[in-house]
């Protein structure tokens, strides 16, 4: 019984490799309510992140995969890599903590 089972998984035919599509993930946060009322700054705010965001287990190694911009009061997250927004979610909300703007 256990040889026809080795001797089939032998026989098998080798998968082939697919190509993964390269995905370009982007995540918006708009900052326009906390900078029109005068509470935040998103220069400061888009620091903190190139900071704190972690690519490899490692600050400040962004290289190619990801980037981070800003338009005036929103900063755009744009990766190749996989990057979830819950991270994102969570860096944000630590930047809020620090800055006593968590109640708001």
């Amino acid at each position: 019984f256990f040889g026809s089972f080795f001797l089939f998984s032998a026989i098998m035919p080798a998968k082939k490799k697919q190509q993964k599509k390269k995905t370009q993930l982007k995540f918006n946060v708009d900052c326009t309510h906390p900078v029109e009322d005068g509470i935040m700054d998103v220069a400061n705010f888009e620091q903190f992140l190139h900071e704190r965001i972690k690519v490899g287990g490692k600050t400040n190694n962004f290289g190619h995969d990801l980037s981070i911009e800003r338009q005036k009061n929103k900063i755009t997250v744009v990766s190749d890599i996989p990057f979830s927004k819950r991270y994102l979610k969570y860096l944000t909300k630590k930047y809020l903590k620090k800055n006593n703007l968590r109640d708001w």
